[in-house]
């Protein structure tokens, strides 16, 4: 028995379950957007928090990170279970094809699944929708759950996307965004406890220099 799930959003920096593998890599045709409620993490159903999803968009990539289970059909039990309890408010699974980093041609890994959810208000309770940067990021820096700040959310995936060597722009932009609103001057990411990562470390051998970014700029959405 074996499965891979594709992670986007905080499963880039801390999957929280067990896993045998690990790879960087894409999926073609969606784009990561700051569109969907979290009201249980970091967020509460009176002050939701933002956090990511996928956005169908022919053409582009997302980055991102895939991890295999294999071992068994209880190993793999309990690794849907807990993501499916995590990952609550995403009421789709698809499953889509996986291109590593480095490789050309032909797709790595196919039907790999991935979480995501239907962009209608009427039908998925947690869909937020497209909003303007400037109110998104006000939201974000003002949300908090019982597992944290939103605005760590959002600073701890541009770190991921950092140090994995494929930096999301949109991700950036908002990120400034949010310091812009909390007067942060520096990159503002927490010290996470590493003894959440419950799976291999898949450490680099010459870890990555977080550099300074640039502060926020007004930009079109």
């Amino acid at each position: 028995m074996v499965f891979w799930v594709f992670g986007y959003g905080s499963l880039v920096w801390n999957p929280g379950f067990e896993y045998d593998e690990k790879m960087i890599g894409y999926i073609k045709n969606y784009r990561r957007v700051f569109d969907l409620a979290c009201i249980d993490h970091r967020g509460t159903p009176e002050d939701p928090a933002r956090t990511c999803t996928l956005e169908y968009k022919e053409g582009a990539i997302c980055w991102g990170a895939v991890y295999c289970v294999r071992g068994g059909e209880e190993k793999e039990r309990l690794a849907m279970a807990y993501l499916e309890n995590r990952e609550c408010e995403y009421d789709q699974k698809t499953t889509v094809d996986f291109f590593k980093e480095g490789e050309i041609g032909e797709a790595t890994l196919s039907g790999v699944m991935v979480f995501t959810s239907t962009p209608d208000k009427v039908s998925n309770k947690y869909y937020l929708g497209p909003a303007p940067l400037e109110d998104m990021a006000r939201q974000i820096a003002t949300a908090t759950g019982p597992c944290g700040n939103n605005r760590d959310y959002i600073f701890l995936l541009e770190k991921a996307m950092f140090d994995i060597g494929h930096e999301d722009d949109m991700v950036i932009e908002l990120a400034n965004e949010v310091r812009k609103v909390l007067g942060i001057t520096g990159l503002g990411i927490p010290k996470e406890s590493s003894s959440r990562l419950t799976g291999p470390s898949h450490k680099p051998k010459s870890p990555h220099k977080l550099l300074r970014l640039p502060e926020a700029i007004a930009m079109d959405t």
